[in-house]
């Protein structure tokens, strides 16, 4: 990018996602304002004082909060966790845990041991067939002449 271009700007929502911070419990400044590439850049490696709290304290967006619980978004949604959680509500969660959280977890585990069961039948087919991997997000192979 020449100089003279101004940086491509992103919305604080995407910024947000970015960071992996939750939106609206974000300063309004941050809310309210484009951030640039740069902006983002300089919060990742130098986080005011508000975004270390942020990370720290909560609340998180539901992804965070449902990789802390150790669930997936889906066992979020079932369970009907609709808000936010803070550090303390997702550490009150897993110190006692609720049914539905010690269900979610059993079947978020489950579904991780079948894509690990399934991930290593494809390798194994792979290498009985001699077959390599696909090449899915590489370059494409050379065709020949």
């Amino acid at each position: 990018m020449s100089p003279e271009q101004k940086s491509q700007m992103m919305k604080p929502l995407t910024a947000a996602n970015k960071l992996g911070i939750y939106l609206p419990a974000a300063p309004e400044e941050f809310r309210n304002s484009p951030i640039s590439r740069t902006e983002l850049e300089r919060l990742r490696t130098d986080p005011p004082a508000w975004l270390t709290e942020l990370r720290r304290t909560g609340p998180f967006p539901r992804d965070v909060t449902a990789r802390k619980l150790g669930v997936s978004n889906s066992g979020l949604a079932r369970a009907e966790v609709s808000d936010a959680l803070t550090a303390d509500e997702i550490a009150a969660l897993l110190a006692d845990p609720p049914e539905w959280l010690i269900r979610e977890r059993e079947n978020y585990a489950q579904v991780q041991r079948e894509n690990e069961r399934i991930k290593a039948k494809r390798a194994e087919h792979r290498a009985a067939t001699n077959r390599p991997a696909k090449n899915r997000f590489g370059t494409a192979p050379e065709r020949r002449s």
